[in-house]
């Protein structure tokens, strides 16, 4: 299904792209508070083109993700399928159009990252290496625009001379790009630097495409300093990125929200998407910001679930319900998935044998938040502790899914549900010995879900 409406990037507000940042759940948020376009943390094409497109139907999303650890690399929604524009990190025009063709129908536009100044991108001649290296950006460019049939924009950082900045975007621009973002800092400045602003109008007197301003949070409090801001550019649009980072209310044309109710209608947006609980303390603690000052922010800092961040902001309980039915519809499609392969061909696994001791249950990644936490990390653990042979683990795949048995002082434990992935499969039987060795215990399976 193609878009039926080219994004347009004129008289626009804008969520920026921030790494671990813009998530789905930030995304929604900019949208509810006002914001017009919504850009995706900066995503690797090596990452993406890793990944398998699935349609999850418990979450009404569409999820990339990772076919090597079942991990989601993207995950998106009806909701903002309109007003999304992914953001790629690359240094090669045919990666770069292959990850624009896999999410072309998901999203409403694509981005190249030509002004990250981290290491990680500069080594690897991404974002802002590419500033350096014009005639390649330019192939990146094209090739993309030559690929996908929706709008695709560059985001850059100013060079040393004016002049050459210009040069730089008029070339850009020639490419056939449909706007172009200017972050108003050079490579290696950082937020106390001064924002050139004459920088970004002179690209924006220069060039017929929108120009999309960046780089001014520090100057933006409230709503009214957007078009402060957008006068001083004389660009298109506004882009935002530290300012939404602390508030994102910040995109209310009636006036910021108290954070307290910023967080609670973020929590909102992570709950219903599933978010994983590392990366929604993440963004919560940037909204705190010094959270070591107040009781409640040393109590934050001690959490480690999605669960236990909801508690504290008087969500728990919608948390848990959500889960709950998140689960269910969870455990009704992995027995599907069993059936359906069971009609096809004996089970390779047999967990009806006398000698393998067997639950139903499934493996959930985002109840174990810490690599200690993990249910084959905590066996391991355990037989060092006992001082016991180390565990040893058989699995066998069918189509897509994995089964495994776990062999641990000479028993055997399989869960009778098949996982996505030969990792997710381990730790579904790692969870099956733990609870034969009373280190998990019914109740603890039923309370999380994990038992079906």
């Amino acid at each position: 299904m193609e878009n039926n409406k080219q994004l347009s990037y004129r008289n626009k507000i804008i969520l920026a792209p921030m790494v671990k940042i813009n998530t789905l759940p930030m995304r929604l948020l900019a949208l509810d508070y006002g914001a017009d376009i919504v850009y995706t943390e900066e995503l690797i094409d090596y990452k993406l083109l890793n990944c398998h497109r699935k349609v999850n139907d418990t979450l009404n999303s569409v999820d990339f993700i990772d076919k090597s650890d079942g991990t989601v690399v993207f995950r998106t929604c009806p909701r903002e399928k309109p007003f999304v524009v992914l953001q790629i990190g690359t240094n090669d025009p045919s990666r770069a159009a292959m990850v624009a063709k896999l999410v072309e129908y998901d999203v409403a536009g694509i981005d190249i990252n030509m002004g990250c100044p981290k290491g990680f991108s500069l080594k690897g001649g991404m974002g802002a290496a590419l500033l350096n290296q014009s005639d390649k950006a330019c192939a990146i460019l094209s090739a993309v625009i030559s690929t996908v049939s929706i709008p695709v924009t560059c985001k850059i950082r100013i060079l040393r001379d004016i002049n050459e900045t210009v040069s730089l975007c008029k070339k850009l621009a020639a490419t056939g790009i449909a706007a172009i973002g200017i972050h108003g800092r050079r490579i290696h400045e950082r937020p106390i630097h001064e924002n050139r602003n004459n920088v970004i109008k002179a690209v924006s007197e220069a060039l017929e495409i929108p120009v999309i301003a960046n780089g001014g949070s520090k100057d933006i409090k409230v709503y009214e300093d957007i078009e402060k801001f957008k006068i001083v550019t004389g660009c298109s649009s506004v882009m935002i990125a530290r300012s939404a980072e602390k508030n994102c209310s910040i995109f209310k044309r009636d006036g910021k929200l108290e954070v307290p109710a910023v967080i609670r209608d973020y929590l909102h947006h992570a709950i219903n998407y599933d978010s994983v609980a590392a990366n929604t303390k993440y963004c919560v603690q940037n909204m705190m910001g010094n959270v070591h000052e107040t009781e409640l922010g040393r109590t934050f800092l001690e959490t480690s679930t999605l669960q236990e961040i909801c508690d504290l902001w008087q969500l728990g309980d919608y948390c848990r319900e959500k889960q709950k039915k998140m689960n269910m519809l969870r455990f009704e499609e992995r027995d599907l998935a069993c059936n359906d392969q069971k009609r096809i061909k004996p089970n390779p696994v047999d967990e009806t044998q006398d000698d393998i001791n067997s639950l139903k249950c499934m493996y959930i990644r985002s109840l174990y938040p810490m690599p200690e936490d993990l249910p084959k990390t905590k066996l391991l653990n355990w037989a060092k502790t006992h001082r016991k042979p180390l565990p040893k683990y058989h699995t066998e795949q069918f189509e897509k899914l994995f089964k495994s048995i776990v062999t641990f002082d000479n028993k055997k434990y399989s869960s009778l549900f098949w996982e996505k992935n030969k990792r997710c499969a381990e730790q579904g039987s790692a969870i099956v010995c733990l609870y034969f060795l009373n280190v998990y215990d019914m109740e603890y399976l039923k309370i999380n879900g994990i038992l079906g």
